[in-house]
């Protein structure tokens, strides 16, 4: 896996770094960010999704809160991804 460094909040305490890397290989972003709060869950999980799909979870999966200022880090799809979709997953 190779990764790249996309950002980090500039100015934040040793400790707590909103961070972003992109997987060169697969194009996934790995985020570390703040946990959402037990009531910032059940607010997504009254919203829900799509039909069909349950609101809970699972263990290997978590929400995480970005800060406003990390989304300037997230790539922006190239035309090719665009006129494709861009949605690999």
């Amino acid at each position: 896996m190779k990764l790249r460094f996309l950002g980090i909040i500039p100015n934040t305490p040793g400790n707590e770094s909103p961070t972003i890397w992109l997987d060169e290989g697969s194009g996934d972003l790995l985020i570390q960010s703040y946990l959402a709060t037990e009531e910032e869950v059940k607010a997504c999980q009254e919203v829900g999704s799509i039909p069909g799909h349950g609101t809970e979870v699972p263990d290997h999966e978590a929400i995480v809160r970005l800060p406003k200022i990390m989304i300037q880090y997230i790539p922006r799809p190239d035309s090719e991804d665009e006129a494709s979709g861009g949605n690999d997953a």
